[in-house]
């Protein structure tokens, strides 16, 4: 499975905004492996304004060894902010 490193590795010549086909044809210009055409190939034709998009448009995880469940549980945790501690003042 392709990695999100290995896309923006592929693409980090690319200029954006950039289609599909620019994305693919830079892809496949820079030597990516059939994994990561594989991605690329399935994106939906729309412009891209940079590599994350691209990335996160294919489905490709920015941090894989991250579970769901501590997804999840990270979206639950109420952060505190740094000005939280004078609102009792």
């Amino acid at each position: 499975m392709a990695s999100y490193t290995d896309v923006l590795d592929y693409l980090s010549a690319l200029d954006y905004p950039a289609g599909k086909d620019d994305v693919i044809r830079e892809a496949e210009r820079e030597g990516a492996p059939p994994d990561v055409l594989q991605a690329l190939r399935a994106l939906p034709p729309v412009d891209y304004a940079n590599g994350t998009e691209v990335a996160r448009s294919a489905g490709i995880d920015a941090a894989p060894e991250v579970s769901r469940s501590q997804r999840a549980a990270q979206a639950r945790d109420n952060h505190p902010r740094v000005s939280q501690h004078l609102r009792g003042i």
